[in-house]
């Protein structure tokens, strides 16, 4: 889709685009730049989280950020303008850093907003820019207005209403969503008291709830002061000692997009899983050895590069299980490729990159590629490319201390093998009770596609590779 549009001959918008697959919408994790600064044509301009991965934007044009239209933390749909940019600077009376830039729609009124500034008001650096379809803000002007410092922010930072732009604001008028600041009403507490902890100085729930636990006294001076308020003083003392037990977390972005396809798979496929226990002791010599092989040099050797190799191995032994579920053609597609899925627990959730052709690729690529996606991942640099298209998955839960688990199945993919922890265990070696290297592994197929002699096969084979390392040689 087109992501910027030419709004006359100075002005340019770039609007939120499709980072990929479809998605409808993302959020505005930071800005590179400010209104005022000089940008060229490719250059970064934010970074946004959609329901896959953090993505940075380029700018495709050169000029002067005129405009940011939202703030961090705003989630904005795929379409909506997010940059202004002057790609005719000084060809104009109007500047980067006028009280107020209008919207494409109201430029006949340019010197408008400067005008309808409350006496006293400090203009802020760039401007509303009001969309004309926006019906949920306060107005701007008019005396009659109860709050009119409330409406100024709630103007600026309603980002899905209208043109929030990212603005320098005046100290006396407290940064606050309009949730916030409904919620500080009821609790009689007044804005301008509470230390805020928000990003960029906003304040958030928990510093509303905070501010009421403490000082139910002045929060009762601010009830009296609100013409809408009533008659409840005491709900602060009331409310405090539940709230300050809960802490409410906004599900968006990765975390949101995770939630709903565990859902969709977990009652859309029919799980089972299997479990077996298997001696790895001599896979953690062959670890150790490579370790110090000259060809390893470089990349990362550790129990999991073994572990992939020994699924690569069984499927490529079953092939029956690397398959989808075509619900609409109800089908199955088999995939005579291996796109090997390793979730990654990170700081935005969990992810599941996946390898490429993992099937066609040596012992030393297959280590480098793995050395690669767990970097990326662990930095937030993962591609919406790089997650899709996952035939099968591992996840190693043994890094966490478990012993096993019953993993839920990436979305579209026909299985996910669970690692747990590798430990010494009394087993029965050549007869004799001996400390082993043990571990657990756990299999959960989709019962569509895979029936439980194929699942029974496939678990086997990667047991007895990671029993008997050597048959990675004999069977591959």
């Amino acid at each position: 889709m087109t992501t910027m549009t030419e709004t006359s001959a100075r002005f340019r918008e770039f609007k939120m685009p499709d980072v990929g697959e479809g998605l409808t919408e993302a959020e505005i994790l930071k800005w590179y730049v400010q209104p005022g600064d000089t940008v060229t044509d490719g250059q970064v301009v934010c970074e946004v989280e959609t329901a896959k991965a953090a993505v940075e934007l380029p700018i495709p044009f050169d000029g002067v950020v005129h405009e940011l239209r939202f703030p961090e933390g705003t989630t904005v749909d795929v379409g909506q303008v997010i940059i202004t940019v002057d790609v005719a600077p000084g060809s104009g009376d109007a500047a980067p850093d006028a009280a107020a830039v209008p919207a494409p729609a109201q430029a006949p009124t340019a010197a408008e907003p400067e005008a309808e500034a409350p006496k006293g008001r400090q203009p802020v650096l760039v401007g509303y820019g009001v969309a004309e379809s926006s019906t949920k803000r306060r107005p701007r002007k008019g005396a009659a207005t109860p709050e009119p410092a409330a409406a100024a922010v709630q103007a600026e930072f309603n980002g899905h209403n209208g043109h929030a732009a990212v603005t320098v604001v005046p100290e006396s008028r407290p940064l606050a969503k309009p949730p916030v600041r409904k919620l500080a009403k009821d609790l009689g507490i007044d804005l301008a008291s509470v230390s805020p902890t928000g990003k960029d100085g906003i304040i958030t729930r928990e510093d509303v709830h905070a501010a009421a636990a403490p000082a139910p006294a002045p929060a009762a001076v601010s009830v009296a002061a609100e013409p809408t308020a009533g008659t409840e003083p005491e709900a602060p003392a009331a409310q405090a000692p539940v709230t300050a037990r809960e802490t409410r977390i906004p599900v968006k972005g990765v975390r949101k997009a995770i939630a709903q396809a565990m859902v969709g798979s977990a009652f859309t496929a029919p799980h089972v899983t299997e479990f077996v226990t298997v001696d790895v002791t001599r896979t953690m010599k062959l670890v150790a050895e490579l370790k110090e092989d000259k060809d390893m040099a470089g990349v990362r050797v550790n129990p999991l590069l073994i572990i992939a190799k020994a699924l690569l191995v069984a499927i490529k032994r079953n092939p029956d299980v690397n398959a989808a579920w075509d619900e609409a053609n109800q089908e199955i597609v088999q995939k005579h490729y291996v796109n090997l899925g390793i979730a990654a627990a990170t700081p935005r959730g969990l992810i599941v990159p996946n390898i490429k052709d993992a099937h066609d690729k040596t012992l030393p690529q297959l280590a480098a590629a793995l050395g690669e996606l767990v970097t990326t991942a662990r930095e937030g640099r993962t591609s919406p490319a790089a997650m899709a298209g996952g035939t099968v998955t591992i996840t190693n839960v043994g890094v966490f201390g478990v012993d096993t688990g019953t993993p839920i199945l990436n979305p579209g993919e026909s299985a996910i093998l669970a690692v747990g922890s590798i430990k010494p265990q009394p087993w029965v070696h050549k007869g004799k009770v001996k400390p082993r290297q043990v571990t657990t592994l756990a299999l959960s197929f989709d019962h569509r596609l895979v029936d439980g002699e194929l699942g029974s096969k496939v678990l086997a084979d990667v047991a007895a590779i990671l029993e008997q390392p050597k048959r990675l040689i004999t069977w591959a």
